[in-house]
């Protein structure tokens, strides 16, 4: 990293990711699960375009801060939709990143262990293993579409994206749901 009077004032430590594509090949999607995601994008399509009746709901935690206990909370949804799938479509809401306007904690990726080490490679590789837990229970899943590298790493995973209350007027944000794969919603 260079580092003089001009460039880099502000920063302390530079750390190399790995790449999206070494991410996707260590927690790969097996082709039952690319359908059964692409078929849940399509459903959701279909209900905000009025091609099926159902209503669309999006709930879940605020944020994933524990595996263990989102698994629980999955177990717990994946009843609940299939009593209720007649007439709502439920999408577990699986958010690993938080907007903040001050500082705290901004989520599981950026800060896994919870302890200010920002260890964002092995966030990353918790998020998809979790999400690739999930999708093999069946569901289809939600995130808030936060930082713009995210979604190369586990956008594959996600059947909808909201762009959330602080980011709708963010350009970057806006361009950036223009490229993700799947429904967005804006708060």
């Amino acid at each position: 990293m260079q580092k003089d009077a001009l460039n880099n004032v502000h920063i302390t430590d530079e750390q190399v990711l790995m790449t999206p594509e070494k991410l996707k090949a260590a927690f790969p999607l097996s082709l039952q699960q690319e359908a059964q995601i692409a078929d849940s994008r399509k459903t959701i399509s279909d209900i905000i375009a009025g091609r099926d009746p159902r209503l669309l709901v999006v709930c879940g935690p605020c944020s994933i801060h524990d595996p263990e206990t989102a698994l629980e909370y999955a177990r717990r949804f994946k009843a609940l939709a299939a009593e209720v799938s007649d007439s709502l479509y439920l999408v577990m809401r699986v958010y690993f990143e938080k907007p903040r306007t001050t500082v705290g904690w901004k989520g599981l990726i950026n800060d896994p262990h919870m302890d200010g080490s920002f260890d964002v490679e092995a966030g990353l590789q918790i998020a998809r293993k979790l999400l690739l837990e999930l999708v093999n229970m069946g569901l289809p899943l939600a995130t808030e579409a936060l930082d713009p590298n995210s979604p190369q790493y586990l956008g594959d995973l996600f059947s909808w994206s909201a762009i959330g209350a602080r980011t709708t007027e963010s350009q970057t944000h806006r361009e950036m749901a223009s490229g993700l794969s799947m429904p967005v919603g804006f708060k």
